[in-house]
């Protein structure tokens, strides 16, 4: 499918504001609970780079840590329509209250907190704990695949009440109450919220749950999952349309919106904030700010330029690979060679999935026959390391963006741990290249001779069994300082690692060349891969497997939205 590009710069602030339960906001949208603004560091990005955006609404937070399901969590049956189990993943009330308690909010913003509980009790003491950092609290009476949770009590319309009346009677800030849409009368289930007291209603969350296979096997490691996205556009309408004609109150309209049409269209039905969420999958964050500001200026002009920014064209099916061969490089690392090519460029990343044990992503060691590295870090790694050759498995993507380093370049790759997959086939493709690889002893390195074969390698071991007697960002500085000012303009650094490795090697580069010729790649935990997740936030609020996973120094995007 071809891109379509529209861009619309405006300056802040931007005209259409909207009152909403005691505050004048900047914009009449929300992202919905659960997609993209999932982490403290991403809301604050979008608070300080997408005024469009006047609620801020975060994951559902419930009273204590929820680890949630296995991935793959999420799965696409057909484009722009989606299936989720998360399991409700959450850091718990007390580490949610500390993150949040950092955030700036500006005046013509409003926070969300979504929360949920097992019972009326645990919604209140998570709601007194939370309360004090924001300016509403979401109550997440909805979620359909996490059991004793959510859709659960959302489906009883007394206990509804009971839920909204006990937070509101605990709390001085507004209350919204997200509904199912799986009830046969929402009307019903929104007037019992009003009567406990909620300011606004949020409908709809997923339906479902329903479960989708590949190749013969469920996708979802929770197997059943709930449906978003373009599926569930018409349902979301209908429901919108019951609360408003059953209850008096604001209404924040989410469920498959993606288009100015359809923005106007929930708008008319009565709903005051529109929430966008499945439309951006697969997107930047800079494009993710691009398509609040075109959908504004849609509105305005009585255009429609935003849905063709919506990316209907991730790909997110899986292709077969068969394992030919299992090389143990130490008793935590291995090499997996599969026998078929696997169309991976220089600086992107796939996901591999074995039914039955989960997946996750790597960067592809090579392309052709595809091959990856694994260390053992948790139970799928663990249970890779004892694959045995002949077994087939899966992968999904590529994702994440390939590098694009300039023609006459001088490329330094700097890898520790398994990161040297991220950056061998950008020294292989893009030649002119150094490698500088790092490794707590001579046993944990690998692919050294094929590495000599196309960069300039160095090789640093801690206890100084091979090469370099030290961390290699002292082989880095070492080499940099040999190096003329000429010669230092030249280089394009790409660092992949732990994080406390990669921030360390950026910190040497800083010293002899600027942010804008640093790449870094650091192991976050990426779960879904097309940006929905928030797991793999970076500290500036970014998103590994849509903004990088090389992410730039020098955070141009946000130099611009700023």
């Amino acid at each position: 499918m071809t891109r379509i590009e529209v861009t619309i710069t405006r300056e802040f602030p931007h005209p259409l504001k909207t009152e909403f339960l005691g505050k004048t906001l900047s914009g009449p949208f929300t992202i919905p609970s659960g997609i993209v603004t999932c982490s403290a560091n991403i809301i604050q990005r979008v608070f300080d780079t997408m005024p469009e955006v006047g609620v801020l609404t975060t994951k559902s937070i419930g009273p204590e840590p929820r680890l949630g399901y296995r991935e793959p969590i999420l799965t696409q049956y057909e484009p722009g329509s989606f299936t989720n189990a998360v399991g409700l993943t959450n850091p718990g009330a007390d580490r949610s209250a500390e993150l949040l308690s950092g955030l700036t909010i500006p005046a013509d913003r409003f926070l969300l907190i979504s929360i949920f509980g097992g019972s009326v009790q645990e919604y209140v003491d998570v709601a007194r704990k939370l309360a004090p950092h924001g300016d509403g609290l979401e109550l997440n009476l909805s979620c359909p695949h996490a059991k004793g949770y959510g859709m659960a009590m959302g489906q009883d319309p007394e206990l509804v009440r009971e839920i909204v009346a006990a937070v509101k009677a605990a709390v001085d800030i507004p209350v919204v109450a997200k509904l199912t849409p799986n009830v046969p009368e929402i009307g019903d289930i929104a007037k019992a919220a009003v009567a406990g007291g909620a300011d606004a209603i949020c409908a709809i969350n997923t339906m479902g749950p329903e479960c989708f296979t590949a190749n013969g096997h469920p996708i979802l490691s929770n197997e059943k999952g709930g449906l978003s996205g373009k599926g569930i556009l018409a349902r979301a309408l209908e429901c919108v349309e019951e609360i408003h004609a059953a209850v008096d109150c604001p209404i924040i309209a989410c469920g498959g919106i993606s288009s100015a049409e359809n923005v106007r269209t929930f708008q008319q039905a009565g709903a005051t904030v529109i929430g966008i969420g499945s439309a951006l999958i697969g997107l930047t964050t800079a494009e993710i700010g691009n398509y609040f500001r075109v959908l504004t200026n849609d509105l305005e002009q009585g255009t429609e330029h935003t849905e063709p920014l919506v990316r209907y064209d991730v790909d997110m099916s899986f292709k077969p690979v068969t394992l030919e061969s299992s090389e143990r490089v130490t008793d935590d690392i291995v090499i997996l060679r599969f026998k078929e090519k696997v169309p991976v460029k220089a600086g992107q990343f796939i996901f591999l999935w074995i039914p039955g044990l989960g997946e996750k992503p790597f960067s592809a060691l090579t392309d052709d026959p595809f091959s990856l590295v694994v260390i053992n870090l948790g139970q799928f790694t663990n249970d890779c390391m004892t694959l045995e050759p002949g077994i087939e498995a899966y992968v999904r993507g590529p994702h994440g963006n390939p590098v694009a380093p300039p023609k006459e370049a001088h490329i330094m790759a700097v890898a520790g741990g398994t990161g040297l997959a991220a950056v061998f086939q950008i020294a292989r493709d893009y030649g002119n290249a150094e490698i500088f690889m790092g490794a707590r002893n001579e046993s944990r390195l690998y692919f050294m001779d094929e590495c000599a074969a196309i960069s300039q390698l160095h090789i640093a071991t801690d206890d100084g069994s091979r090469g370099y007697h030290g961390v290699v960002t002292e082989l880095l500085e070492q080499r940099l300082a040999a190096m003329s000012p000429d010669e230092l303009s030249a280089l394009v650094f790409y660092n992949c690692g732990p994080g406390p490795m990669v921030r360390a090697a950026e910190a040497v580069e800083r010293k002899y060349c600027q942010p804008e010729q640093i790449f870094n790649s650091i192991d976050y935990w990426t779960k879904c891969g097309v940006g929905i997740c928030g797991a793999c936030d970076a500290p500036d609020g970014r998103r590994l497997c849509v903004d990088g996973p090389f992410l730039d120094a020098e955070d141009r995007d946000f130099q611009k939205a700023g």
